[in-house]
């Protein structure tokens, strides 16, 4: 054997040895595959991330690359060995774990030359489940600042209505409307900084933080009483039948929700006929069902679909914003709840939202 075949046995003996070490006592997941792709070490939580074993060791890294969820792995340590430069690539494992992989190539500095390569594999789903859970937290927040638009507008024109009416009794001075007027106007404006009270705390918390068990039959009677005069006005007939238990939903979700159901039922009345609203509650099939069935206008079957879409406005010649039913539905999906439509043109239509039972 010549001096030089000594040399290199030697060194490569060193270099395993280096290697061995080093890699015995990382505590991330690392690989070693020489410049014959072939794997030569690994350490002990890469062994156990990729289901690694030691007869694995001496294998073309192309045989072990299933171990991985990443199909292309082989090429890429080939391209760092070839060109010698750093690769990075997001990757998930077999069992759904994220990480960054990193290929750096492995020089010996003697002959500046590039014995294999080292794969690093940094674990990334916390980084990865924070941005998702900012992402949700986002989307929660942007549908509370929809919802919050949305159900502040009645109030704020009820305001404006007992401003006009204000005004109009001082002129005829007649005191006892204007004292019924007052009182109006301090319910009212107490109503507007509950709400916007309820949305603050809701904001904080989030669109599914919620402990308290709340009776659907309250809830709707306080968004009656805040409806009366377009219902006493409009001579709209309201049918009650609450028969199901209480839910747990966060209370501020729950009235606008129900407020902006029994808001369509009125703003999209039939002025053809008396308008009549059922509300019901009842259970079926593990879930507390809430229905606000009118006999209005309706809504032709290809479009029920489209009005829980963002900004999705059927009816032009009737005032809105088309969020209604959106942010209905965001607030639904968020608490592992949902809505069914049903509608006939001429006709009426009904609204079911299915809650989860406490006890379920």
């Amino acid at each position: 054997m010549s001096k030089q075949s000594k040399k290199d046995i030697l060194q490569l003996r060193n270099l395993n040895f280096d290697l061995a070490n080093y890699f015995s006592n990382t505590i991330i997941p690392q690989l070693f595959v020489d410049a014959d792709m072939i794997l030569r070490v690994f350490t002990p939580p890469a062994m156990k991330q990729f289901s690694l074993s030691y007869d694995d060791i001496g294998r073309n890294i192309e045989d072990v690359k299933d171990n991985i969820r990443y199909p292309t792995i082989a090429e890429n340590i080939q391209e760092v060995i070839t060109t010698n430069h750093v690769f990075e690539k997001e990757i998930q494992t077999t069992e759904g774990n994220w990480f960054q992989m990193n290929i750096v190539p492995y020089v010996d500095h003697e002959d500046d030359s590039t014995n294999g390569v080292i794969v690093t594999f940094v674990d990334i789903n916390k980084r990865l489940n924070a941005i998702k859970e900012l992402e949700k937290v986002n989307a929660q927040h942007q549908v509370l600042l929809y919802a919050l638009s949305h159900d502040v507008k009645q109030p704020i024109s009820t305001l404006k209505l007992l401003t006009t009416g204000l005004r109009e009794t001082y002129k005829r001075k007649d005191k006892e409307q204007f004292n019924l007027m007052l009182d109006r106007l301090e319910t009212t404006s107490d109503g507007i900084n509950s709400l916007l009270n309820e949305y603050a705390l809701n904001g904080e918390a989030n669109l599914q933080q919620s402990e308290d068990l709340i009776d659907l039959e309250i809830i709707s009677q306080n968004v009656l009483d805040a409806l009366r005069d377009e219902i006493k006005n409009n001579n709209i007939t309201i049918n009650k039948n609450f028969k199901a238990p209480k839910i747990i939903f966060p209370k501020n979700n729950l009235r606008s929700i129900i407020y902006n159901l029994l808001h369509n039922a009125i703003k999209y009345r039939d002025h053809d006929r008396t308008s009549v609203i059922d509300i019901n509650t009842f259970q079926v099939k593990g879930s507390v069902v809430f229905s606000v069935e009118d006999n209005g206008i309706g809504i032709d079957q290809e479009d029920q679909e489209k009005i829980f879409e963002k900004s999705s406005r059927i009816n032009k010649e009737i005032e809105g914003t088309g969020m209604g039913l959106y942010i209905i539905k965001k607030m639904l999906e968020a608490n592992k709840a949902w809505i069914e439509v049903n509608s006939t043109v001429g006709k009426g239509t009904s609204f079911q939202v299915f809650f989860k039972h406490e006890n379920e």
